[in-house]
Protein backbone atom coordinates (compact mmCIF):
# COMPACT_ATOMS: atom_id res chain seq x y z
CA UNK A 1 0.00 0.00 0.00
CA UNK A 2 0.99 3.49 -0.98
CA UNK A 3 0.27 6.57 1.30
CA UNK A 4 -1.73 9.37 0.45
CA UNK A 5 -1.52 12.96 1.96
CA UNK A 6 -4.09 15.62 1.62
CA UNK A 7 -2.32 19.43 1.45
CA UNK A 8 -5.60 20.91 3.83
CA UNK A 9 -6.05 24.31 4.69
CA UNK A 10 -9.05 24.50 7.00
CA UNK A 11 -10.29 22.25 9.30
CA UNK A 12 -13.21 21.00 7.13
CA UNK A 13 -10.58 19.72 4.87
CA UNK A 14 -8.73 17.84 7.14
CA UNK A 15 -11.89 15.92 8.49
CA UNK A 16 -12.64 15.26 4.75
CA UNK A 17 -9.04 13.76 4.03
CA UNK A 18 -9.22 11.60 7.02
CA UNK A 19 -12.70 10.46 6.24
CA UNK A 20 -11.66 9.18 2.67
CA UNK A 21 -9.07 7.23 4.05
CA UNK A 22 -5.84 9.85 3.34
CA UNK A 23 -2.81 8.92 5.53
CA UNK A 24 -1.93 12.35 6.67
CA UNK A 25 -2.34 15.54 6.04
CA UNK A 26 -0.11 18.39 5.36
CA UNK A 27 -1.81 21.87 7.38
CA UNK A 28 -0.82 24.88 5.57
CA UNK A 29 -2.29 28.56 5.41
CA UNK A 30 -1.84 30.45 2.46
CA UNK A 31 -3.69 28.42 -0.22
CA UNK A 32 -2.72 31.06 -3.41
CA UNK A 33 0.92 31.45 -2.11
CA UNK A 34 1.39 27.58 -2.59
CA UNK A 35 1.38 26.91 1.22
CA UNK A 36 2.54 29.34 4.19
CA UNK A 37 2.57 28.17 8.03
CA UNK A 38 -0.79 28.09 9.47
CA UNK A 39 -1.72 29.18 12.70
CA UNK A 40 -1.39 27.73 16.18
CA UNK A 41 -4.88 27.39 16.56
CA UNK A 42 -5.52 25.26 13.76
CA UNK A 43 -2.72 22.88 14.04
CA UNK A 44 -4.14 22.69 17.66
CA UNK A 45 -7.73 21.80 16.56
CA UNK A 46 -6.07 18.87 13.98
CA UNK A 47 -3.98 17.46 16.60
CA UNK A 48 -6.66 17.20 19.23
CA UNK A 49 -9.45 15.66 16.37
CA UNK A 50 -7.66 13.65 13.65
CA UNK A 51 -6.26 10.11 14.56
CA UNK A 52 -4.41 10.41 11.12
CA UNK A 53 -1.04 11.94 11.09
CA UNK A 54 -1.04 15.85 10.89
CA UNK A 55 2.47 17.42 9.09
CA UNK A 56 2.59 20.80 9.39
CA UNK A 57 4.38 23.55 6.68
CA UNK A 58 6.96 25.48 7.95
CA UNK A 59 7.67 28.74 5.43
CA UNK A 60 7.35 31.96 6.52
CA UNK A 61 6.37 33.54 3.42
CA UNK A 62 5.17 32.94 -0.29
CA UNK A 63 7.72 33.21 -3.32
CA UNK A 64 11.41 31.62 -3.25
CA UNK A 65 12.85 29.62 -0.80
CA UNK A 66 15.78 31.60 0.19
CA UNK A 67 15.35 33.00 3.63
CA UNK A 68 17.06 35.63 5.45
CA UNK A 69 18.29 35.47 9.23
CA UNK A 70 15.02 36.32 10.38
CA UNK A 71 13.18 34.77 8.18
CA UNK A 72 15.16 31.11 9.47
CA UNK A 73 14.63 32.41 13.35
CA UNK A 74 10.85 32.27 12.54
CA UNK A 75 10.93 29.00 11.01
CA UNK A 76 12.88 28.09 14.41
CA UNK A 77 10.28 29.48 16.35
CA UNK A 78 7.39 28.21 14.74
CA UNK A 79 8.95 24.34 14.90
CA UNK A 80 9.02 24.52 18.64
CA UNK A 81 5.85 25.32 18.77
CA UNK A 82 4.76 22.47 16.15
CA UNK A 83 6.54 20.20 18.70
CA UNK A 84 4.63 21.22 21.62
CA UNK A 85 1.48 21.36 20.47
CA UNK A 86 2.24 17.44 19.36
CA UNK A 87 1.86 17.42 15.08
CA UNK A 88 3.68 14.41 13.91
CA UNK A 89 5.94 15.83 11.28
CA UNK A 90 7.17 19.20 9.50
CA UNK A 91 7.21 20.03 6.08
CA UNK A 92 9.75 22.55 4.80
CA UNK A 93 13.07 23.32 2.87
CA UNK A 94 15.45 26.14 2.13
CA UNK A 95 17.61 26.79 -1.06
CA UNK A 96 20.46 28.80 -1.92
CA UNK A 97 20.79 31.54 -3.93
CA UNK A 98 22.67 29.66 -6.82
CA UNK A 99 19.76 27.13 -7.01
CA UNK A 100 20.98 24.09 -4.24
CA UNK A 101 19.72 22.76 -1.36
CA UNK A 102 20.90 24.83 1.58
CA UNK A 103 22.22 21.68 3.84
CA UNK A 104 23.91 23.31 6.60
CA UNK A 105 20.47 25.41 8.03
CA UNK A 106 17.64 22.69 6.63
CA UNK A 107 19.89 19.81 8.54
CA UNK A 108 19.84 22.18 11.66
CA UNK A 109 16.03 22.66 11.41
CA UNK A 110 15.49 18.72 10.74
CA UNK A 111 17.27 18.27 13.80
CA UNK A 112 15.28 20.77 15.32
CA UNK A 113 12.32 18.78 14.75
CA UNK A 114 13.22 15.67 16.11
CA UNK A 115 11.27 13.28 16.87
CA UNK A 116 9.00 14.65 14.33
CA UNK A 117 9.41 13.79 10.40
CA UNK A 118 10.72 16.18 8.10
CA UNK A 119 9.34 16.32 4.72
CA UNK A 120 11.45 18.04 2.34
CA UNK A 121 8.72 20.09 -0.03
CA UNK A 122 9.17 21.35 -3.65
CA UNK A 123 11.80 24.00 -2.86
CA UNK A 124 13.16 20.95 -4.40
CA UNK A 125 11.70 21.77 -8.26
CA UNK A 126 13.19 24.82 -8.30
CA UNK A 127 16.40 23.08 -7.54
CA UNK A 128 19.08 23.56 -10.79
CA UNK A 129 19.95 20.39 -10.64
CA UNK A 130 17.95 17.60 -9.59
CA UNK A 131 19.87 14.22 -8.87
CA UNK A 132 22.38 16.39 -7.14
CA UNK A 133 19.60 17.95 -5.20
CA UNK A 134 18.45 14.70 -4.11
CA UNK A 135 21.61 13.47 -2.45
CA UNK A 136 22.03 17.27 -0.49
CA UNK A 137 18.28 16.20 0.46
CA UNK A 138 19.01 13.12 1.93
CA UNK A 139 21.60 14.61 3.65
CA UNK A 140 19.85 17.19 5.32
CA UNK A 141 18.55 13.94 7.33
CA UNK A 142 14.62 14.24 5.98
CA UNK A 143 12.87 11.36 5.34
CA UNK A 144 10.71 12.46 2.63
CA UNK A 145 10.68 14.20 -0.52
CA UNK A 146 7.71 15.97 -2.04
CA UNK A 147 8.34 16.64 -5.97
CA UNK A 148 6.44 17.36 -9.47
CA UNK A 149 9.44 15.88 -11.34
CA UNK A 150 10.66 19.24 -11.77
CA UNK A 151 7.25 20.09 -13.75
CA UNK A 152 3.75 22.11 -13.37
CA UNK A 153 2.31 18.87 -12.54
CA UNK A 154 3.59 15.30 -11.51
CA UNK A 155 2.27 13.11 -14.38
CA UNK A 156 4.53 15.92 -16.39
CA UNK A 157 7.54 14.93 -14.60
CA UNK A 158 6.95 11.32 -14.30
CA UNK A 159 10.64 10.51 -16.54
CA UNK A 160 12.12 11.95 -13.28
CA UNK A 161 10.56 11.36 -10.95
CA UNK A 162 11.43 7.46 -11.85
CA UNK A 163 14.63 8.45 -11.74
CA UNK A 164 14.59 9.94 -8.34
CA UNK A 165 13.12 6.69 -7.10
CA UNK A 166 16.12 4.66 -8.36
CA UNK A 167 18.65 7.31 -7.06
CA UNK A 168 17.04 7.12 -4.28
CA UNK A 169 17.23 3.57 -4.08
CA UNK A 170 15.44 3.72 -0.54
CA UNK A 171 17.09 6.08 1.22
CA UNK A 172 14.70 8.83 1.20
CA UNK A 173 10.54 8.61 0.55
CA UNK A 174 9.42 9.57 -3.07
CA UNK A 175 6.08 11.74 -2.76
CA UNK A 176 4.85 12.90 -6.09
CA UNK A 177 2.68 16.15 -5.56
CA UNK A 178 0.99 18.87 -8.20
CA UNK A 179 -1.80 17.47 -9.81
CA UNK A 180 -2.32 14.49 -8.60
CA UNK A 181 -5.88 12.73 -8.78
CA UNK A 182 -7.73 9.17 -9.64
CA UNK A 183 -7.33 9.89 -13.60
CA UNK A 184 -3.17 9.63 -13.22
CA UNK A 185 -2.54 7.90 -9.96
CA UNK A 186 -1.88 4.54 -11.27
CA UNK A 187 0.98 5.57 -13.97
CA UNK A 188 2.39 8.05 -11.11
CA UNK A 189 2.37 5.15 -8.89
CA UNK A 190 3.81 2.93 -11.37
CA UNK A 191 6.86 5.19 -11.79
CA UNK A 192 7.84 3.50 -7.99
CA UNK A 193 6.80 6.43 -5.90
CA UNK A 194 6.21 5.98 -1.96
CA UNK A 195 3.37 8.50 -1.83
CA UNK A 196 1.05 10.63 -3.07
CA UNK A 197 0.43 14.23 -2.64
CA UNK A 198 -2.99 16.31 -3.50
CA UNK A 199 -5.04 18.52 -2.78
CA UNK A 200 -8.51 17.05 -4.27
CA UNK A 201 -9.45 20.81 -4.39
CA UNK A 202 -12.87 22.01 -5.01
CA UNK A 203 -15.22 25.05 -4.79
CA UNK A 204 -18.43 26.14 -3.66
CA UNK A 205 -20.23 29.73 -2.58
CA UNK A 206 -19.40 31.83 -0.29
CA UNK A 207 -22.48 32.41 2.01
CA UNK A 208 -22.33 35.93 2.02
CA UNK A 209 -25.80 37.14 0.77
CA UNK A 210 -24.51 41.20 0.21
CA UNK A 211 -21.00 41.20 -1.98
CA UNK A 212 -19.16 44.48 -2.32
CA UNK A 213 -18.12 43.97 -5.87
CA UNK A 214 -15.73 47.08 -5.68
CA UNK A 215 -13.16 45.61 -3.04
CA UNK A 216 -11.03 42.36 -3.75
CA UNK A 217 -9.24 41.30 -0.53
CA UNK A 218 -6.39 39.06 -2.77
CA UNK A 219 -5.23 42.67 -5.03
CA UNK A 220 -2.06 40.56 -6.65
CA UNK A 221 -4.25 37.69 -7.68
CA UNK A 222 -7.06 36.84 -9.67
CA UNK A 223 -9.11 34.56 -7.42
CA UNK A 224 -13.08 35.33 -5.71
CA UNK A 225 -13.33 35.93 -2.42
CA UNK A 226 -16.48 34.75 -2.26
CA UNK A 227 -15.64 31.08 -3.49
CA UNK A 228 -14.60 28.87 -0.80
CA UNK A 229 -11.85 26.20 -1.78
CA UNK A 230 -12.26 23.09 0.34
CA UNK A 231 -11.05 19.21 -0.20
CA UNK A 232 -12.91 17.09 -1.59
CA UNK A 233 -13.80 13.66 0.02
CA UNK A 234 -14.73 11.73 -3.08
CA UNK A 235 -12.03 12.69 -5.12
CA UNK A 236 -9.79 11.55 -2.25
CA UNK A 237 -11.62 8.35 -1.57
CA UNK A 238 -11.06 7.65 -5.28
CA UNK A 239 -7.05 8.13 -5.05
CA UNK A 240 -6.63 6.49 -1.13
CA UNK A 241 -9.08 3.19 -3.16
CA UNK A 242 -6.07 3.16 -6.16
CA UNK A 243 -3.16 3.48 -3.81
CA UNK A 244 -4.44 1.07 -1.34
CA UNK A 245 -4.09 -1.80 -4.30
CA UNK A 246 -0.24 -0.80 -5.03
Amino acid sequence: MKSVEICVFSPESCLNAQKAGAQRVELCAGLHEGGTTPSAGLVAWAVENLTIETHVMIRPRGGDFCYDDLEYETMCQDIEVIKKIGAAGVVLGILNPNGTVDIARTKALVNLAKPLHTTFHRAFDRTIEPLAALKHVIETGAIRLLTSGHKPSAVEGKTLLGQLVAAAAGQIEIMAGAGVCAENAVELLAMGVDALHLTAKTTRPSLMQYQNPELKMASAISVSDFEIVYSDTEKIRAVCELSSSK
